[in-house]
């Protein structure tokens, strides 16, 4: 029970590594507030859904005066929800651009500008930023996701120098997961996925289980010392 008594946001939460986290903050006894634009099709003992699309300002701010006005606090935020576009640069939309810089980067920016200082208020909190081993080194077709991704890692180092610049014990932590198998690798051929698991040290994809126990551990106090860091969980990929 790592999370007891912890109120917990968790965005793109109806599946994936959303859905996996939502479960084992549950378990650990949290109260999670379960977010996607997507339906949350499954409960947990202690959860809450809510539709919510974080590209949505004002639906933003909305949202979290509905949980300090029914909880009272939120001591944990899980910025997970994202999405792809994929496309050669000289083949990309303006539209594929702007819908991944809304949803990877504006929607991040868009419930931390609110929840950030409620924390940096009641004295603690930690946020967990999901990035990706790609903002970390880059990937053919992906220069929408790669530039929201890297621009993660300046985002938590800021946020963890800001929201605890009053002695607050407010943590900002980024975790960069290398390629995990949800719903989104699965339109990638076979054939790709195992030259992915062959560029890892540990010769395999991994699991959402996996990230979603690395959250847990930045969420909780265990990771009581531990800000403004870039945790890889990528089984010691090479690209």
């Amino acid at each position: 029970m790592r999370l007891a008594g912890k109120v917990a946001v968790i965005t793109g939460a109806a599946a994936g590594i959303g859905k996996v986290t939502a479960a084992l903050f549950s378990q650990e006894g949290a109260k999670v507030i379960a977010c996607d634009m997507a339906p949350i099709a499954y409960e947990l003992e202690g959860m809450e859904s809510y539709a919510l699309n974080v590209t949505d300002s004002a639906g933003c701010e909305t949202f979290f005066q509905h949980v300090i006005a029914k909880h009272g606090k939120i001591d944990i935020l899980v910025n997970n929800a994202g999405i792809t576009r994929d496309a050669l640069t000289a083949k990309m939309t303006e539209e594929q651009w702007d819908l991944v810089i809304d949803v990877n980067l504006k929607g991040v920016f868009n419930l931390t500008r609110h929840i950030g200082p409620h924390m940096a208020e009641t004295g603690h909190g930690s946020i967990i930023n999901i990035a990706s081993v790609v903002g970390e080194f880059g990937n053919i077709g992906q220069a929408n996701y790669a530039a929201t991704k890297s621009a993660i890692f300046g985002l938590t180092k800021t946020w963890a120098k800001e929201f605890a610049r009053k002695g607050a014990a407010v943590r900002v932590n980024a975790i960069a997961p290398g390629y995990i198998m949800t719903d989104i690798l699965k339109t990638v051929p076979q054939d790709m996925l195992d030259k992915f698991a062959k560029q890892t040290m540990l010769g395999r994809l991994g699991q959402p289980e996996e990230i979603a126990k690395a959250i847990l551990f930045l969420a909780s106090d265990e990771a009581s010392y531990v800000t403004g860091h870039n945790l890889s969980v990528n089984g010691g990929m090479r690209l």
